[in-house]
């Protein structure tokens, strides 16, 4: 099975667009920073850093254009910076989530391992509409979504192909790459994908 270990900021804007930036600081690849993004009319595009890694995220999500440019983020306490080309995004992050909250109340090891995962995500998806910790996306690829703290995203400003995509909206309707959609409410969530490959 392969392990991604780091953050997931998911965040609309008003003029429609939604975004998926994965922030991920070990992985198969290393660490690196790619951004799905979901435009008004439901056009879906992958900015990946390389080759491998869009080779890698086309078999295991669904998008109609794939961008290959170097992605570079940095975050901070309370700030989310994500450049990858043309498109610009820098974030605001505050504070935990009451589910943040709670979530960092389970034990690390067993809040990531993907049978518990498996077994709650019916019940994620009561309490987070939307969302699911463990599924699939197609290929034959089982995913499973750990998540070990969750804050707000408190403003964003972003920029693609030189337009304004305006301000901070909720993420909605739901992003359609996968199985699973960010939350409703924009937020920063520290996380653990493990996602199992047919041969596994």
């Amino acid at each position: 099975m392969d392990r991604f270990e780091g953050h997931i900021a998911g965040i609309g804007t008003t003029s429609g667009t939604r975004l998926v930036i994965g922030r991920w600081d070990t992985s198969p690849f290393g660490a690196f920073t790619d951004v799905m993004l979901e435009d008004a009319s439901g056009r879906r595009t992958l900015f990946a850093p390389g080759r491998e890694i869009a080779e890698y995220v086309r078999a295991t999500y669904t998008f109609d254009d794939v961008v290959l440019t170097p992605v570079t983020s940095t975050l901070t306490g309370d700030r989310f910076v994500v450049d990858a080309g043309e498109l610009r995004v820098r974030a605001g992050i505050g504070g935990a989530t009451l589910l943040g909250r709670l979530l960092g109340l389970v034990p690390r090891r067993l809040a990531t391992h993907p049978r518990w995962l498996g077994a709650i995500s019916p019940v994620a998806s009561r309490l987070v509409k939307g969302v699911a910790t463990a599924g699939s996306a197609g290929n034959g690829r089982t995913e499973y979504y750990g998540v070990t703290s969750a804050r707000t995203v408190s403003g964003v400003t972003a920029t693609w192909r030189g337009a304004d995509l305006g301000t901070l909206a909720p993420v909605s309707p739901p992003v359609r790459f996968g199985f699973s959609s960010a939350p409703a409410r924009p937020q920063l969530v520290t996380v653990t994908t493990t996602i199992r490959r047919p041969e596994d």
